[in-house]
């Protein structure tokens, strides 16, 4: 008699284990087939001050342009070549802005397919805050929950070591990508040291992507600088212009920053006082902060 006709549950345990061994078989045949998934982060705020000084030798977003649509088609098709064997599940873009409203500029990246705007916050100082706590969530989470096996970060900060250690403790595994810099280093070594690997885009690659904004010239640049009184004046006007243009709605969204304007309406507030004026107030931080009082006055006594 055998040893299954004696103990009737030998044989029904092995049976149980034969078919987990052809569950798992099967599990692993699966998994063999599930293509590996990268995703690109981007810390904007590291990109505008290292492409920004890089190309155009000032941190100072006012004084240039960024294709932010043609640099993520410029990271996509880099990633689609590192990870060639790998699908995109998409690119995350985190930037500041003043009570986590949208900028204009940052609408149209949200816009853009494959893309996830994340917002931080900014501070008076036009700092962000937040943004590298956004990133460690999204990176942990994804990798977590299996959703990536790669990750392309591009940031720079110290502070997202703890990001990438807790992407790694996940299986994932992280690729740092930075912007090449002028003189010294624009990447913390702590994070240098905790990513898998690194890579460095140098000044013909960013190029294309970074224009500096030309600084118009004008005749009377010798002349005695304008009044403030007459630069308030010319806020109050191009406030009142703005609103016609923009409506109600978007006056009340700019409202809750104030004192502080977003970067793009502040630069077109001084581009227009400026072709108004027929001279330039750059360098004349008094005359620029009466010129943004006369645009808030207006404003808030429509309001």
């Amino acid at each position: 008699m055998s040893e299954a006709e004696i103990n009737p549950d030998i044989a029904e345990v092995g049976a149980r284990l034969e078919r987990t061994n052809e569950l798992l078989q099967r599990m692993l045949a699966e998994v063999a087939k599930t293509p590996s998934t990268h995703a690109i982060f981007v810390d904007a705020g590291y990109v505008y001050a290292a492409a920004g000084l890089l190309v155009a030798g000032t941190e100072d977003r006012r004084a240039f342009d960024l294709d932010a649509e043609g640099l993520i088609e410029a990271f996509i098709d880099k990633a689609r070549t590192i990870f060639a064997d790998s699908r995109l599940l998409r690119v995350y873009w985190y930037d500041g802005a003043r009570r986590r409203i949208h900028t204009p500029e940052q609408q149209s990246i949200a816009e853009l397919p494959d893309v996830k705007v994340r917002l931080g916050n900014l501070n008076a100082n036009n700092q962000q805050k937040g943004v590298d706590s956004l990133i460690r969530t999204d990176l942990e989470s994804l990798a977590r929950h299996r959703a990536i096996s790669d990750a392309a970060l591009v940031g720079g900060d110290e502070d997202l070591v703890s990001a990438v250690e807790a992407a790694q403790g996940y299986g994932a595994r992280v690729h740092l990508w930075g912007i090449e810099a002028g003189d010294g280093r624009n990447q913390a070594e702590p994070l240098l040291w905790e990513v898998d690997s690194q890579r460095t885009f140098d000044l013909e690659f960013w190029q294309p992507y970074v224009t500096r904004r030309p600084v118009t010239t004008y005749e009377n640049e010798g002349d005695p600088p304008p009044s403030r009184e007459q630069v308030r004046f010319i806020g109050a006007q191009i406030a009142a212009t703005w609103l016609v243009g923009r409506g109600r709605v978007a006056m009340a969204e700019l409202l809750p920053g104030h004192p502080y304007l977003p970067g793009p309406v502040d630069q077109d507030l001084l581009i227009e006082a400026e072709k108004l004026l027929q001279r330039s107030l750059r360098g004349h931080a008094v005359l620029r902060r009466a010129l943004r009082d006369g645009f808030w006055q207006h404003l808030q006594a429509q309001f």
